[in-house]
């Protein structure tokens, strides 16, 4: 590290490190982050701790979008919504103590309506 650069946020040895495993997922993350930003580190803050949590706002996907197949593996495919009542949605699958994002949806995405 060096003078002038950003910190990054910290993380507890039990908690997920959170990576992007699409370049769409990083532009929808950085839009997200231009309008809902509060709630946006809430979601952070929830996927490090507890991302394989069911809640009203985080949940596994099901039928066909429940799986993604991701460098030869098969992972199961949560969503979580960063507001209650917004429309946008992450879709993302774990590995070891890993969260890949692999979907970023500022809006209700046609697949889930």
């Amino acid at each position: 590290m060096a003078k002038g650069e950003k910190v990054e946020r910290p993380t507890k040895k039990s908690e997920f490190d959170i990576w992007f495993a699409t370049t769409q997922a990083a532009r929808g993350w950085n839009d997200l982050k231009a309008t809902t930003r509060n709630s946006l580190v809430d979601t952070w803050d929830f996927l490090t701790r507890t991302p394989m949590v069911s809640t009203p706002t985080n949940y596994r996907l099901k039928g066909e979008l429940g799986m993604v197949k991701r460098d030869g593996s098969t992972h199961e495919r949560w969503q979580h919504k960063p507001t209650a009542k917004g429309d946008a949605r992450i879709w993302f699958y774990t590995v070891g103590h890993n969260v890949y994002i692999e979907q970023v949806h500022t809006k209700h995405p046609n697949e889930t309506k």
